[in-house]
């Protein structure tokens, strides 16, 4: 399965943009599922000529929203391969109050560990960054301050963002600092774009922050069992595809001490 955490086609308005995006992936897309959440590029809100956030986006790509209970094209969850995957949608509302919210309160509780022994969670604007672009922008710090609790409470094993043109990957964390009961928080914005890498990182680089690399690439993430998965990002750099960072993790369900 192809997991995409927003900005799809940067088409920004230009509708057939979205046409030419649909026939380049068309190949790949029809082979395997592809699972989005989006981002700002999809956003599309003219001033007084189209004030409808989201219509290209809702309207190209349908996720499978009302299986989960969910009224928004813009959240939703499924499960897969011992995974209850979450994707939220950070240009949406989402403090207490929302619909949104109100929905992964609920979602997150009916989580059998049992059968998905692992929880994933995709948004688009990374609650964790250090690197110089996207810094102090409401999608990652009110999200964050408004949903991290959820998430610990939940005991979600991964969060993977994109928006920030790089790569990455923090060690389990909550409120700041290192937790051995919080998610690890990845940042894999680097699948391409039009406007670049984002290559300035803030130094001396923080202590929660355990690989960083300014370069395009991907990464794979397989479930091995319920108890352990591994997470390799992939630069690739002339057509080919290095493991630059490799990590095993280990279920935060089989976990004695983080047991709810």
């Amino acid at each position: 399965m192809f997991m995409l955490p927003g900005d799809l086609s940067y088409a920004d308005v230009d509708q057939p943009l979205w046409d030419s995006f649909g026939r380049l992936v068309q190949p790949l897309a029809s082979q395997r599922p592809w699972m989005v959440t989006q981002g700002n590029h999809e956003i599309e809100k003219i001033p007084v000529l189209h004030t409808h956030a989201f219509t290209a986006y809702n309207a190209r790509w349908h996720m499978p929203y009302e299986e989960s209970g969910s009224d928004s094209n813009l959240y939703y969850s499924f499960d897969v391969a011992g995974v209850h995957a979450i994707m939220l949608g950070s240009y949406t509302d989402f403090d207490p109050s929302s619909a949104q919210y109100q929905w992964l309160q609920v979602d997150l509780g009916k989580v059998d560990r049992g059968r998905t022994p692992w929880i994933v969670v995709l948004i688009h604007a990374p609650w964790y960054n250090s690197n110089e672009a996207h810094q102090g922008e409401s999608e990652s710090i009110d999200m964050k301050d408004a949903m991290e609790d959820l998430l610990y409470q939940a005991r979600v094993d991964v969060v993977l963002a994109g928006h920030v043109h790089a790569y990455e990957r923090f060690t389990r964390v909550y409120k700041d600092e290192a937790n051995n009961c919080g998610p690890v928080h990845i940042t894999i914005g680097d699948g391409g774009n039009r406007e670049g890498l984002a290559s300035k990182y803030k130094n001396p680089q923080p202590k929660i922050s355990v690989f960083r690399e300014a370069s395009f690439g991907h990464g794979h993430l397989v479930v091995a069992n319920a108890t352990h998965a591994q997470w390799t990002w992939h630069r690739n750099e002339d057509d080919e595809a290095v493991a630059s960072d490799s990590i095993w993790l280990t279920s935060l369900s089989s976990d004695p001490a983080c047991k709810n």
